[in-house]
């Protein structure tokens, strides 16, 4: 039974979730961009090398073996649109969405907590900022600790109207 619940636990995770809908996700755009290379790219540039298609492009024979160039640039275009898309479609406007609240919080707007929810850095950074206030105001409340005397030492004039002294 344990075993069945820790894989219950892991299965729902946050992370697996996200990273199972990325992998959806993933599929269907690969679609998007191979239909973008095969439909757009791979005829442009073919006419440029005066071929069918990119990938039956710059090859070269070698014996009863071809060796592809087209093949590998059609890759490689295809691996930069989708860096290009993911960045631009995803990466760019999360930052500057961070960006945007960061700066909010610095000038002190107060944030929705619809709209933006309270992260864990939130939390961790008032936490931090409260035990801060707090220790700055302790030493002051706090009376001043006694000394006590080493032992085998006579006790001090403050310590000695304190009451019984008990020695070893």
């Amino acid at each position: 039974m344990a075993m069945i619940s820790g894989f219950k636990e892991f299965i729902m995770r946050g992370n697996v979730i996200e990273l199972a809908v990325a992998v959806v996700i993933g599929a269907a755009f690969t679609g998007v961009v191979n239909a973008i290379v095969d439909g757009i790219f791979n005829p442009l540039i073919a006419a440029i090398f005066n071929a069918e298609t990119l990938k039956t492009s710059m090859t070269v024979s070698l014996g009863t073996s071809t060796i592809s160039f087209g093949l590998v640039l059609a890759a490689l275009i295809q691996f930069l649109l989708v860096a290009a898309v993911v960045y631009f479609a995803f990466v760019m406007p999360l930052n500057k969405l961070k960006e945007n609240q960061a700066r909010r919080r610095q000038a002190g707007v107060p944030l929705d907590p619809k709209k933006n929810p309270v992260t864990d850095l939130d939390l961790l950074t008032e936490i931090r900022d409260l035990l801060a206030a707090q220790s700055a105001v302790a030493p002051a409340a706090m009376p001043a600790a006694a000394t006590v005397p080493a032992v085998g030492t006579a006790p001090t004039d403050a310590l000695a109207s304190d009451g019984p002294k008990h020695t070893l």
